[in-house]
């Protein structure tokens, strides 16, 4: 499945960036009201690119692309990218090199996660995108993704609360970060207060168990799994003591394709779905209704198609086994995360916006 921009989007990421270690810290470019600024997020199933310049108190989005390369195919069994998924993710990079060219693009942060930081021939794979494309990708590291899927949700925390638990669930790897407050009033702002990487995402997980004929007992099978890395989270008691006062925020095409069917959706939606609230009751009977369907039926149903048939199963136990750690009772669904993180933390780089200028 392959997304380009619909339409041009505002956006604005409430000036509150998710704390970085100072190693992680990028030295401040000068500032140049013509920047344009790209972000790449080459991860295990998806290429991503979105192209942005500043606006206001935010961003608007120029230009987008989105494509299913399953980068990490077959990893988790050979221990190597294969030759047929390098060729789909440099094709789709391709994409994203004459985009970023057309858009004249002059400052830009492109990344790889898990499929290329587990891969013996990951950092082979690197150079050659460069030599191919001219994309200079980096391989981040696990804490640097959560950080930075934090940063990009930032706008849909509910600031009546006390924190959140938010998750990123990719293609082989899933990330949870737990954030709380820090000040008063109007300038409280997100802080992590502890995170956690997963190993297994929807790509893994489906390779490891089936993602076609799926039972219920092959799915219970898939949430203990997740369930048992969970367990050394060292903030999970923590965390399971207040979710009263938490809401979770999901980031992943699990939870968008469950927004897309709980609203009965012809077709995929961002606008509906990004910033959705949903229950935890109308997260069951969702679940209940694609355990009821078969590989057939998820492929016709337009908000999950051929490309993601066999893995939402995946995805669902893995947000399963987080929300049984994690009951809270609501869920904001957010059609956003890494790139809009990479774009927020470049343009405060580079003095964008005013210091502190947060929004409640």
């Amino acid at each position: 499945m392959e997304r380009g921009l619909e339409a041009e989007a505002a956006w604005a990421p409430g000036h509150a960036a998710v704390t970085a270690a100072p190693e992680e810290r990028r030295p401040a470019q000068p500032v140049r009201r013509e920047h344009t600024y790209a972000a790449i997020d080459l991860g295990t199933n998806n290429c991503r690119l979105l192209v942005a310049r500043p606006a206001g108190d935010g961003f608007r989005v120029i230009d987008a692309f989105s494509r299913i390369v399953r980068l990490g195919e077959g990893l988790s069994h050979s221990g190597r990218l294969n030759e047929g998924a390098m060729g789909r993710a440099i094709e789709a990079l391709g994409v994203c090199a004459q985009k970023m060219r057309d858009r004249r693009v002059d400052r830009a942060r492109l990344i790889a996660t898990e499929a290329c930081r587990a891969a013996a021939n990951g950092a082979a794979f690197i150079e050659r995108v460069g030599r191919e494309t001219g994309l200079e990708l980096e391989i981040v590291s696990r804490e640097t993704e959560a950080r930075l899927a934090a940063a990009g949700c930032v706008p849909l925390i509910d600031r009546r609360t006390e924190g959140v638990v938010l998750f990123d669930i990719g293609g082989g790897s899933s990330e949870l970060v737990w954030l709380g407050f820090e000040g008063t009033g109007g300038r409280r702002t997100p802080a992590m207060r502890g995170w956690i990487s997963l190993p297994v995402g929807v790509v893994t997980l489906s390779e490891r168990h089936g993602g076609v004929r799926v039972t219920r007992r092959g799915f219970e099978a898939m949430v203990e799994d997740v369930a048992a890395m969970l367990e050394c989270f060292e903030h999970k008691q923590a965390i399971a003591g207040q979710v009263d006062r938490l809401h979770m925020l999901g980031t992943s095409g699990t939870v968008t394709t469950m927004a897309g069917i709980h609203l009965r959706l012809p077709r995929y939606d961002r606008r509906r779905v990004d910033g959705l609230w949903m229950s935890a009751g109308e997260l069951d009977s969702v679940l209940e209704e694609l355990l009821g369907m078969s590989f057939e039926d998820r492929v016709a149903n337009a908000c999950i198609g051929p490309e993601r048939a066999d893995l939402v199963l995946a995805g669902c136990a893995i947000l399963e086994a987080i929300r049984r750690a994690f009951p809270c009772e609501r869920l904001r669904v957010a059609d956003r995360g890494l790139r809009e993180g990479l774009l927020v933390e470049m343009m405060e780089q580079d003095g964008v916006w005013r210091r502190g200028d947060a929004r409640s």
